[in-house]
């Protein structure tokens, strides 16, 4: 879990930062994907204020691009 731990922060980081250089759709996926792996993490440790917090971002920002591209 420590790997991917700390491959969810460098995706986190690396997604705010082209999320705010504008490149869109990446920067939003990015912050999906990372946001989702830190579900995982949070999930193997049970940490519900965790679990809360990336299962809503994740979702938002996955409805957001399928609103942005479908709706």
């Amino acid at each position: 879990m420590l790997a991917l731990k700390w491959l969810a922060t460098t995706t986190l980081i690396v997604g705010t930062g082209v999320n705010a250089l504008g490149y869109y759709p990446l920067g939003p996926l990015l912050l999906a994907a990372g946001g989702l792996m830190w579900l995982a993490v949070a999930i193997q440790w049970g940490d519900t204020a965790l679990i809360t917090t990336n299962a809503v971002m994740s979702a938002v920002g996955i409805f957001g691009l399928i609103a942005a591209h479908w709706g």
